[in-house]
């Protein structure tokens, strides 16, 4: 079943004695094009805190609910890590959190309902343990360069092969939590049709341009899966 992520933001997360709070983002990693985290907004039992949660996590999602139930106590989440949200995490943090929930590193899946699937693609793109544990006590460490939050790619400007497509206005993820699809509005060219353009296209991500450039042409784009 496939998901757009915009209608994922304010699950709830059910931990086994209680409600942790609403889903307000999602990071993903950038060349694996994969939930890595679930941002969730705690609510006043937690001072409106923002804590990380990997989907190896989930239990089973209560989609008619919109809940995401996980395998953690309400006590695991209050005593976790405290991560700034609204600064890079870094491999350090990666690494508190893991070390805390009992994690592998690269493999945070925690044995949940996503276990090896939503996490697994990733494992490649990290680095050996002993090397990042050099790194725990570099407080220069900038945050891991392929991390990215949904929220910041949308906005981003879609460029074909022979001319701009349009801009990112979400994302389309899978069962597993896969993001196999941008939505993007074409704005005027194509009469304000939105379009879905695989990740598997996508050429090249320009941070600094804040832009995509995509493998095919703007007819191919035309003639591509309309979003509804």
């Amino acid at each position: 079943m496939q998901r757009n992520i915009k209608s994922l933001i304010g699950f709830s997360m059910g931990a086994t004695d209680g409600e942790i709070g609403k889903v307000d983002e999602f990071y993903f990693d950038d060349e694996t094009w994969t939930i890595r985290y679930l941002i969730v907004k705690t609510g006043g039992w937690l001072m409106e805190r923002k804590v990380l949660v990997s989907p190896g996590a989930l239990k089973e999602p209560d989609w008619g609910n919109r809940c995401f139930p996980v395998n953690l106590s309400k006590s695991q989440i209050k005593h976790s890590p405290d991560i700034d949200t609204e600064k890079p995490v870094s491999r350090q943090h990666e690494l508190e959190l893991y070390s805390y929930y009992g994690w592998p590193y690269g493999d945070p899946t925690g044995g949940g309902f996503y276990g090896h699937m939503g996490m697994m693609g990733m494992v490649e793109s990290r680095v050996p343990f002993e090397t990042a544990i050099g790194a725990v006590h570099n407080e220069e460490e900038p945050g891991d360069p392929h991390l990215r939050s949904v929220s910041e790619i949308r906005g981003y400007r879609i460029h074909a092969k022979d001319g701009e497509v349009g801009e990112a206005v979400d994302l389309i993820v899978d069962g597993h939590l896969k993001i196999i699809s941008l939505v993007v509005d074409t704005g005027s060219w194509l009469a304000g049709k939105k379009v879905q353009i695989s990740t598997e296209w996508i050429k090249e991500i320009n941070w600094k341009s804040l832009s995509f450039t995509v493998d095919i042409s703007l007819e191919d784009v035309k003639n591509s899966q309309e979003y509804k």
